[in-house]
């Protein structure tokens, strides 16, 4: 490796420090890459180590390997280590065959080195969602294919809504929204609970407000930031959200949500099966933008990728085991086990016709954006670190929403 290749893994390393969001974590087990297996021997790595094996996720990928004609060697680490061990071994000529890592991980990786382009290991793209593809792109070029997608929307309680006189369909913008909030207040009930956590969880439950106002990550100081942050401030001074969303994670967010006395919970597809066990009617909306429509919110899930091999010759069979994993029904099979929604229309519709419920998730989805999308690659931790300190200082009444964001645009700068 040259050099010049061992700086740019190096600094990649540097930006690792994302936090990654809405993911099952639990620690992986050591392993090898493709250099210390043989010739009828392919790794793949990936972010599940909750699957074990005999799980449907291990014999989907036995049933690749078999297809392909090659035995597979899986290892399952935990989401926030996979990013750092992939730069290791990428240092150490050693990468897994197939990578399946988190989508803001992607473009780290691809600018330090570590991955190959769907142009040259001739992935086929053509029916994914662009919106969702962007999440994978750094510098024009496509580094992968994604094997699902989560996101956030509204739930909502029926019941709390129903006492309050508030009709659902009533609720399609920000002045709505607040005014269903204020009704539920006045009928003794809790309004909305969200994570608003000094971490990236606070940065991507903020995202969907920030950009539902226009605003951009490369201008965090404008003022359709300010009027995000500025709803945010004035639903706690109004006592429509509690002041403990300073520290909620999404975890005790939704545990607020579950207790049955709030109109709304930010949060993502990860608690539709806990949804399930609440005990009362919930609904699930898009988050509506400032004006009428669907804000886009961030994405979460993985892509299938392909690293860099000095042996250029294992790429076909490489190829054949990703094509495998991201098939119709393969994508099918393995989002409906991940609750996550599927990349491509052609499955997504699959889902929805298989369950009703999962339609407002699918428009959620189609409207998504990812976190690393506009080329922001590398920098995208630090504007979101700004972001949720931005956020942490202005619900905290330690600065005004304008003046926290210009502290933040200022830092990034």
């Amino acid at each position: 490796m040259h050099s010049s290749s061992r700086r740019r893994l190096a600094a990649a390393a540097l930006s690792t420090a994302v936090c990654l969001v809405g993911a099952a974590c639990s620690s992986g087990s050591g392993s090898t890459g493709s250099q210390g297996a043989d010739s009828d021997t392919y790794t793949i790595w990936d972010p599940y180590p909750q699957f074990a094996k005999g799980s449907a996720w291990t014999k989907l990928l036995d049933k690749c390997g078999t297809q392909a004609r090659v035995k597979v060697k899986r290892t399952g680490f935990d989401t926030s280590d996979l990013a750092n061990k992939s730069l290791l071994a990428a240092q150490q000529g050693n990468s897994p065959d197939v990578l399946i890592v988190d989508n803001p991980v992607v473009s780290t990786l691809a600018e330090g080195g570590v991955l190959t382009t769907t142009d040259d290991n001739k992935l086929d793209t053509s029916k994914v969602d662009p919106n969702l593809l962007a999440a994978g792109q750094s510098g024009g070029k496509t580094y992968g294919t994604p094997i699902g997608a989560n996101t956030l929307a509204l739930y909502y309680n029926t019941k709390v809504l129903k006492d309050a006189g508030v009709d659902i369909s009533s609720v399609k913008d920000w002045r709505s929204l607040t005014a269903a909030l204020a009704k539920v207040k006045k009928a003794g009930k809790k309004g909305i609970t969200f994570s608003a956590i000094g971490t990236e969880e606070g940065s991507f439950q903020f995202l969907p407000w920030f950009w539902g106002a226009g605003a951009e990550l490369t201008q965090l100081d404008s003022a359709q930031g300010e009027s995000a942050l500025s709803l945010w401030k004035d639903w706690l001074k109004n006592g429509y959200a509690p002041n403990s969303v300073l520290n909620n994670t999404q975890t005790t967010s939704w545990q607020e949500f579950a207790t049955g006395d709030y109109a709304f919970s930010e949060n993502g597809t990860w608690q539709l099966a806990n949804a399930k066990k609440a005990g009362f009617d919930y609904g699930v909306l898009p988050i509506p933008a400032i004006t009428q429509g669907t804000a886009a919110a961030p994405t979460g899930g993985e892509f299938v990728t392909v690293p860099v091999q000095q042996d250029t010759g294992r790429y076909a069979t490489t190829r054949k085991l990703a094509t495998c994993l991201t098939s119709t029904q393969n994508l099918y099979d393995t989002d409906t086990t991940l609750s996550y929604i599927a990349p491509t229309a052609e499955v997504q519709d699959k889902q929805v016709a298989a369950n009703a419920e999962m339609k407002p998730w699918v428009d959620a989805v189609k409207s998504a954006k990812g976190r690393t999308s506009d080329d922001l690659g590398t920098k995208y931790p630090k504007i979101s670190e700004q972001l949720w300190k931005a956020v942490q200082s202005a619900l905290s009444g330690s600065t005004s929403p304008k003046d926290a964001l210009a502290a933040a645009q200022s830092a990034v700068k």
